[in-house]
C-alpha cells in the first residue's frame, strides 16, 4: 500500500479522511500485530505498530485479511459472520473499501 500511497496518497486522503489500525494475529492464540493506516494527513502513511488516534480499528486474522485485501471476502460478510470485528466510528469505517487497497497486498 505505501508505494499506492505515494503515487496517489493525496486523492485517497481527501476521499477518506481517517486513520484507521488494524490488529491482525496469525490465530486467536497469537500476539497481535499492529498496523496504522493515516488517510487523513499529508500523502497518508502506513505504519507498522499503533501510531496516534485511530478512527477505526479493524479486528481480523491475517488469511482473512489477504482475502478481503484481494476481493476474495466481501467485507460485509466478513462483518456480519464475525471474520472482522469493528470498533470505533462505523461511518469511517464504510469508507475503508477494499478498492483502495493494492490487489497484491501482502503482511
Amino acid at each position: 500500500m505505501a508505494p499506492l500511497l505515494e503515487k496517489t496518497g493525496g486523492d485517497i486522503v481527501k476521499k477518506i479522511g481517517a486513520v484507521y489500525l488494524f490488529e491482525l494475529r496469525a490465530s486467536k492464540e497469537s500476539e497481535p500485530v499492529f498496523f496504522t493506516i493515516d488517510l487523513k494527513n499529508g500523502n497518508g502513511k502506513i505504519t507498522k505498530g499503533k501510531e496516534g488516534k485511530p478512527d477505526t480499528t479493524f479486528v481480523m486474522f491475517d488469511d482473512d485479511f489477504i482475502a478481503l485485501s484481494q476481493g476474495k471476502l466481501n467485507p460485509q460478510q466478513a462483518f456480519m459472520t464475525g471474520k472482522m470485528k469493528i470498533k470505533g466510528n462505523m461511518a469511517k469505517a464504510m469508507k475503508f473499501t477494499p478498492d483502495i487497497l493494492p490487489k497484491d497486498a501482502k503482511l
